[in-house]
């Protein structure tokens, strides 16, 4: 029984290790995005993808779908 413990937590520890690369991989796809769509500054912290740039807030608050994107809508 303890055996089969250990390869359980052993597979919950990949699948973890997984889902932290995919996440990763789809934050830096955001800023390279984000940079291609002429954003100034793109950069990953951590969990969250920061940009900046010149009109970039009047251009967020002017454009419903961008904002909704934001929102994970």
């Amino acid at each position: 029984m303890a055996a089969l413990a250990a390869d359980a937590a052993g597979v919950r520890a990949r699948l973890g290790a997984l889902v932290e690369a995919r996440m990763a991989a789809r934050r830096r796809r955001i800023a390279a995005a984000a940079l291609a769509a002429g954003v100034e500054e793109a950069r990953v912290e951590g969990d969250a993808v920061r940009l900046s740039g010149a009109g970039l807030r009047r251009r967020w608050m002017g454009d419903l779908g961008l904002r909704e994107a934001g929102r994970g809508r």
